[in-house]
């Protein structure tokens, strides 16, 4: 006597979440101070602001730009803050900081416009495997959006979750 199988994952009320989704495809780059200091070491003002001034800023259109200066030359805030001038005046999206802080930055901003209405009263299942760099506070911006409207929520896959939080009648 042969059993018909059942897809009982596929044949679940479960919602998946999969961070990896909330991850623009736009391309990173890191935009370095140290190429306009001398001997890679020390800013001028004039010629820091000349640099600035007559650099191509349409370049990074379409991108996501972390700056940042890689070396342990001592810069001034306004230096940073004067790079952030420009590509906001270009309005291309930017934080000063490392590539990591801008991925969670962006991540966090995906999260914090996202409409999660849709998960009232549902059991989700947050996706643990991603193909992409996910940070982990991440995870915590999800858990502030998610856990006051779902009925549950679960980590890893379908198969083999981690129960999270499940809300309590009272």
């Amino acid at each position: 006597m042969s059993k018909e199988i059942i897809n009982r994952v596929a044949n679940s009320k479960l919602e998946t979440i999969d961070l990896e989704s909330f991850i623009s495809n736009n391309e990173r780059e890191t935009f370095d101070l140290k190429k306009w200091l001398k001997n890679d070491l020390v800013l001028i003002e004039k010629d820091f602001r000349e640099n600035a001034k007559n650099h191509n800023w349409k370049q990074y259109n379409n991108k996501f730009i972390s700056i940042v200066c890689s070396n342990d030359a001592i810069i001034p805030d306004w230096a940073f803050l004067l790079i952030s001038s420009f590509f906001k005046k270009e309005e291309i999206k930017h934080v000063i900081g490392s590539l990591e802080l801008l991925e969670n930055i962006l991540i966090n901003e995906a999260i914090n416009d996202y409409d999660f209405s849709k998960y009232q009263n549902k059991a989700v299942i947050i996706k643990g495997c991603s193909g992409k760099f996910v940070p982990k506070s991440s995870y915590s911006a999800l858990i502030d959006k998610l856990q006051p409207t779902a009925k549950s929520i679960l980590f890893g896959e379908a198969c083999s979750s981690v129960p999270i939080y499940k809300h309590s009648k009272k």
